[in-house]
């Protein structure tokens, strides 16, 4: 089990990217949910011991993440939101070469955990091939395959399916959701689709605060028969916000669609609509921006 407790990080400019967060995140898939600059991609980094917290702890396990962070990333596998590899070499030299840098030296062991992978990945075909020459969806799902090196316990992905195709961001998702039976894995992302399609458990972080958390269903169900929908001209939409807490617009056909939230019946046309967990976003974010 992750624990992250009161973790703070302010920047030299002052900037406060993260305030204050806490978690506990337990075996599975846990979704971290917010837009880009919500201090996602610093918590991250963070959890990873890729940067010191200005105050706060992190445990994972029996192990105290910021006091001996080589304990943790004997067990890490972390792939960021942009990693850098050697262009012209092909898969299967390069993750031969990362598994020696991650400690796998016995040439046999290492042979068998590289093809495991490969395989696993899907890319056992294109192993001999450049990773210059792989798409989007290959590159990261390489990028998986060197985080599992070493069979961690922990398993960090940031931003994973950002540009992917949809084809290619369901093989990267179910391959997630086969890694998560059995270790702890954190999906970063600002897709709301990545979340509610994976993770039973989930959190939203907002101007570097958490600001909900709990299971995608009971957030969804918290809902129920407060989401509401109108189809408006764009030149409403101003006298709307005016009116009522408009959380999401979207254009259809010319017309904007508009939902808000309200406790009761808001009139004025509006529908009821059953609510889903990207209206369980938008509502979480247009209410702390409201109190802020």
């Amino acid at each position: 089990m992750l624990i992250v407790e009161n973790l703070t990080h302010v920047y030299p400019n002052g900037t406060v990217a993260l305030d204050e967060v806490s978690l506990t995140v337990a075996k599975g898939m846990f979704g971290l949910l917010g837009p880009n600059g919500a201090g996602k991609s610093t918590l991250m980094r963070t959890i990873a011991t890729l940067q010191a917290p200005t105050s706060g702890h992190v445990r994972f396990g029996g192990i105290d993440v910021l006091k001996d962070p080589e304990a943790l990333r004997r067990t890490l596998g972390y792939l960021p939101q942009d990693f850098g590899v050697y262009p012209r070499v092909s898969a299967l030299d390069m993750l031969d070469h990362m598994a020696i840098l991650k400690g796998v030296s016995d040439r046999k062991d290492r042979k068998e955990t590289v093809e495991t992978l490969l395989n696993q990945t899907n890319l056992w075909n294109v192993r001999h091939k450049a990773i210059a020459g792989f798409s989007g969806g290959m590159r990261q799902r390489f990028g998986i395959a060197q985080a599992l090196i070493g069979d961690p316990s922990l398993i960090i992905v940031d931003e994973p399916t950002a540009g992917l195709d949809p084809e290619e961001r369901n093989r990267f998702l179910n391959l997630l959701a086969e890694i998560g039976e059995n270790v702890v894995v954190i999906l970063s992302t600002h897709i709301v689709e990545d979340v509610s399609d994976l993770c039973p458990a989930m959190a939203i972080i907002c101007d570097g605060r958490i600001v909900g958390q709990g299971a995608p269903q009971t957030l969804v169900a918290s809902l129920r028969g407060r989401i509401w929908k109108k189809t408006i001209d764009k030149a409403e939409l101003e006298a709307c916000k005016a009116r009522h807490q408009v959380i999401s617009t979207r254009l259809f056909a010319g017309r904007t669609v508009i939902h808000i939230i309200a406790d009761s019946d808001p009139g004025d046309g509006f529908e009821a609509v059953q609510g889903d967990l990207e209206d369980v976003y938008f509502s979480t974010l247009s209410t702390h921006r409201k109190a802020a």
